[in-house]
């Protein structure tokens, strides 16, 4: 049996496979479960022009992404994937093709996304709850229901008792459980998340992939993470978007086929992840060689 067969793989060009095929990931760009998506790519690209050259960080892409879903994209440094979430949080203009967040054409700064970077980027002043609370001072939400909700993410990210900790005084991880509920506080149904964990530990990075993990089945908000890590990726997941080298299209979409609950270790135990991980690294090995 051939690894198309043992997982659920996607081309991102060509005919569509048959819907009513058992096992099929549907139409190329295709939300899952079908109806509008929450995030909709419609063949983007991105152009730039250096004091060199003219340089194209992204080149036809499109991609749906359903409400509640949960995709990862992985691919060479310098591909396009954090220009991508740019594009979906409005903080970049596409050179071509549309971007649209349920439905709406993005034209600017979008205040319904969270955003978390790769650094935490907590004010030191600030104790944890007053940098969750950041987001609400600049929202201007009630402050009876920030704090309400402030308190019920510190309890689900389990920061309960170090709600008055300043940033120094916390770890890495906890600094980042920090940042994701600064992004949650408003309720946000796209959630963006730019190599969140990248600067951890191994061990701390596993731990806040099964917090992850948890939130998310929790919140069921839409979920798009860009990483470099595979395992992550595929943990974490319902489909991984591969990306070629620059200019960066979609290369291949994998649907992961792993239920929405993922004890740890026996997740990275299963067939399914051994298989899907596999074939992304022999996409990612492809593509560096031919690079």
């Amino acid at each position: 049996m051939t690894m198309a067969r043992d997982i659920t793989l996607r081309k991102a060009a060509g005919p569509p496979p048959d819907d009513s095929a058992p096992g099929t990931a549907g139409t190329p760009g295709a939300a899952a479960g079908g109806g509008a998506a929450a995030v909709g790519l419609e063949d983007v690209a991105v152009r730039f022009r250096t004091k060199k050259r003219d340089v194209t960080a992204l080149h036809e892409v499109s991609l749906d992404v359903a409400p509640g879903e949960f995709v990862a994209i992985v691919g060479p440094s310098g591909c396009g994937k954090s220009t991508l979430l740019k594009l979906v949080a409005g903080l970049l203009r596409a050179s071509a093709g549309a971007v649209r967040l349920h439905g709406d054409r993005v034209g600017g700064p979008r205040h319904d996304i969270g955003y978390v970077f790769q650094r935490a980027a907590l004010l030191e002043w600030r104790t944890a709850r007053r940098n969750i609370l950041l987001q609400a001072e600049m929202r201007r939400m009630p402050g009876e229901r920030a704090r309400a909700r402030a308190d019920e993410l510190i309890a689900m990210t389990g920061l309960s008792g170090f709600e008055d900790a300043y940033p120094h005084e916390l770890s890495g991880g906890m600094q980042q459980r920090v940042a994701l509920c600064r992004a949650l506080l408003h309720e946000p149904p796209v959630l963006l998340m730019d190599e969140p964990f990248g600067a951890l530990d191994a061990l701390t990075r596993e731990q806040m992939n099964m917090e992850l993990n948890r939130i998310w089945r929790e919140t069921r908000t839409t979920v798009l993470l860009v990483t470099h890590s595979i395992s992550e990726a595929v943990y974490l997941a319902d489909r991984v978007v591969v990306m070629s080298p620059r200019p960066g299209t979609i290369t291949e979409i994998i649907d992961v086929g792993l239920p929405p609950e993922r004890d740890y270790t026996e997740t990275l135990g299963r067939p399914e992840f051994r298989e899907a991980a596999g074939h992304i690294r022999g996409l990612l090995g492809a593509a560096s060689a031919q690079d």
